[in-house]
């Protein structure tokens, strides 16, 4: 590939990115408009942003790269991820937007009325900000690297001052904005270089798909998964979604709750949409570039097979369309992440002013940052897949527990998110430093199968026994949780 057209793609996106988040300084002057663009995003805007943000490194990348590695199973990741706004249209979406909440920690505190659940989930808020924002960088890494030939701290530098920019100027607003047109970018990045791969195929007569050899078991790098390992997989992503506080952010920006269902029913329309992309990369991947998985670079797949299946200046447009598809990926969830991280951070240290908001989101930016210069990369969708679990042992029972349980109590949801941390955080941290021994212990290496139901577990049997802390305003909050607003207007 040639190097000048990963420079033209990555400036394009990177300037368009900016100037768009310099137009919603111009129509972002409160302090609502910073945290929640004043609750005016209507459905297909907000479920457009919320894919551009959603639809991350691993998605981009990560899913192709799985296929190459793991055929079959790697199927679950799209599956996962898709299903997991299916809970959040049911469980979550329309409850957490009649909150009136900013943030999590907001919800948690008016539902609990503890501080004390307020500091735990503000710092669990914060950690999964960070473990998330990781995987992106090491992504924009890659991909500058693949493209440019220029060092990989480029592309995670380079990410970080593109976004300080946009989330700076103008807040929720202007990256809601940002994030519906990358949505739109990266489904165009995907879908008109494949759309040239199977013509290109089908004119030549090459084999385009074969199920029987291309889902080939001796094919597979990482062998055959477990049913253990993918039904806990499904369960990291199932839960997970419910709990990602860059998802939800989003839900407080539509004007009411049927709005939120609305956005959901749209988002999972787009996701299912986008998903169908990456995976036929990772199909053509095992045909096309095998190669890749040997070498470790299956991460590369998508940005690699349109300049195998081409030569001249058709592969090298094709080629700089997926890079500017990628590094949108990576700068819309950053983004995403950094505007729901900048809104805790900024309300607990820095009174929740704008100042403090713009404060919080250098912070929340730079902090990842060295963390990812500080580690190596890895496999995208699988690095990925373990915030999901750690999301799913931590916030997600808060959740699902504080909207549809009176029962909670806030000694309950404290010792249920600590003891997801600490089971959850202890299995990732032990997969890591036994390395490659790791994979006799499937347990660690997966563990959302049985650290969510602890969770849950030690939630419920602590709020059992402590029942006089229930909160008195119960009843008050669960009403106004699960009352639509027109017959909330009406009382």
């Amino acid at each position: 590939m040639n190097p000048v057209v990963g420079y033209v793609a990555l400036i394009l996106v990177s300037l368009s990115t900016v100037l768009i988040g310099i137009y919603g300084l111009r129509i972002s002057r409160t302090t609502g408009d910073f945290y929640v663009a004043s609750r005016t995003v209507r459905p297909w805007w907000n479920a457009s942003a919320i894919g551009g943000e959603y639809l991350s490194a691993a998605s981009f990348l990560g899913v192709a790269g799985l296929i190459l590695l793991s055929g079959v199973d790697a199927l679950w990741f799209p599956i996962g991820y898709t299903a997991g706004y299916l809970m959040l249209l049911l469980f979550v979406a329309a409850p957490l937007r009649r909150s009136g909440a900013y943030t999590i920690p907001d919800f948690a505190e008016a539902r609990l009325e503890s501080l004390m659940v307020r500091r735990v989930t503000s710092l669990l808020v914060v950690v999964v900000g960070w473990l998330y924002i990781v995987p992106q960088l090491h992504g924009a890494a890659l991909t500058v690297q693949i493209t440019t030939g220029l060092p990989p701290w480029v592309g995670a530098v380079a990410v970080v001052v593109v976004v300080c920019l946009s989330v700076v100027t103008g807040g929720m607003r202007s990256i809601t904005f940002v994030q519906a047109f990358q949505y739109w970018l990266k489904l165009t990045a995907l879908a008109v270089p494949i759309v040239f791969i199977l013509l290109r195929l089908s004119s030549t007569g090459s084999p385009i798909t074969d199920a029987g050899a291309v889902f080939a078991a001796e094919l597979n790098i990482g062998g055959d998964a477990s049913l253990y390992r993918n039904i806990s997989l499904v369960i990291a992503l199932l839960f997970g979604t419910l709990g990602l506080p860059h998802v939800l952010v989003r839900f407080y920006t539509n004007p009411d709750g049927a709005s939120a269902r609305r956005t959901t029913l749209i988002v999972l329309g787009l996701l299912s949409v986008f998903y169908l992309f990456p995976t036929m990369y990772g199909i053509l991947g095992r045909i096309y570039t095998p190669d890749l998985a040997a070498d470790g670079a299956a991460d590369a797949t998508v940005l690699l097979l349109p300049s195998r299946i081409f030569d001249g200046a058709v592969g090298d447009l094709l080629s700089a369309l997926v890079t500017a598809g990628a590094f949108a990926a990576f700068l819309s969830t950053t983004s995403g992440l950094v505007v729901s991280l900048a809104g805790v951070v900024s309300q607990e240290f820095f009174q929740g002013s704008v100042k403090g908001f713009r404060r919080a989101a250098v912070i929340s930016a730079l902090i990842p940052l060295l963390l990812a210069l500080a580690t190596n990369t890895l496999a995208l969708a699988g690095s990925v897949s373990m915030v999901f679990a750690f999301t799913a042992s931590t916030i997600c029972p808060l959740l699902l527990l504080g909207i549809w349980w009176r029962g909670l109590t806030d000694v309950g949801a404290v010792a249920g998110m600590l003891a997801g941390a600490v089971l959850c955080g202890g299995s990732i941290l032990a997969a890591a430093v036994l390395g490659p021994a790791s994979a006799r212990y499937e347990w660690l290496q997966q563990p959302a199968l049985w650290t969510v139901p602890a969770a849950f577990a030690v939630t419920i049997l602590v709020s059992r026994l402590t029942p006089r802390r229930t909160p008195g305003s119960v009843s008050r909050v669960l009403a106004r949780l699960h009352t639509p607003e027109p017959v909330q207007r009406q009382q």
